[in-house]
């Protein structure tokens, strides 16, 4: 029975501390009790480097990564002081064509705007325009060597024809559903809509689809 009660004891401490516990009982020669030996372990860290509070208990410290997006969503935004449409009016001004896309991109430690149009010949360029003051920061042509670069361009030009609302348009027509970070042709797609990007004042980023006829915007459910 004391051997029972000390064994008791130890797993009592055990579960107490957090720990684990050894107990080593028995008889000596003369039927009274021995040595007894307990060792009790109380591990702050477990093996996996999980952060462990003074009871034992592991802390949680989850990555929110939907608030991280919505901090990188809100930086944009608060960077893109010259609209999407804007910017696609100055690199058009700045190259003749037809723009197909703007993307305001990260660039490191400061953002831009990357508008890709397409010029009368066929010829794609990427024009970077400042989005604190819709200066043009530089631009470069894009070389489409291959069957499959010819393939898109051909496709993309088939999609745009009698088409009624321009980029541009279509980044205006969405602008009513937050900051406009992304304007682009989906071209694959049966009805060829504008794909645009917005983001709302928390920082909550949404995906719309505007009618390249009507300019009329629906939430892209493609995701859901």
């Amino acid at each position: 029975m004391k051997r029972n009660t000390v064994i008791a004891t130890v797993a009592a401490v055990a579960l107490i501390g957090g720990g684990t516990a050894a107990a080593i009982a028995g008889s000596d020669d003369d039927g009274g009790p021995a040595k007894k030996t307990v060792a009790v372990t109380n591990d702050v860290n477990d093996t996996d480097g999980t952060a462990q509070n003074g009871a034992g208990e592991q802390s949680a410290r989850p990555t929110d990564e939907a608030s991280e997006d919505k901090a990188e969503n809100s930086a944009a935004a608060k960077a893109g002081q010259i609209t999407a449409a804007d910017a696609i009016r100055a690199a058009l001004r700045h190259t003749t064509g037809t723009a197909v896309s703007a993307d305001l991109d990260d660039e490191g430690t400061t953002h831009v705007w990357e508008v890709d149009v397409l010029a009368n010949g066929g010829t794609w360029h990427s024009i970077q325009v400042d989005p604190a003051d819709g200066k043009v920061l530089g631009s470069h042509t894009e070389k489409n060597d291959d069957g499959d670069d010819a393939a898109e361009t051909a496709q993309i030009r088939a999609a745009l024809k009698g088409t009624s609302v321009s980029a541009a348009e279509a980044a205006e027509a969405a602008a009513a559903k937050g900051t406009v970070t992304s304007v682009d042709l989906d071209e694959e797609s049966k009805d060829h809509a504008w794909d645009v990007d917005t983001t709302a004042a928390d920082g909550t980023g949404s995906e719309w689809h505007v009618n390249p006829d009507s300019g009329k915007v629906t939430a892209d459910r493609s995701n859901d």
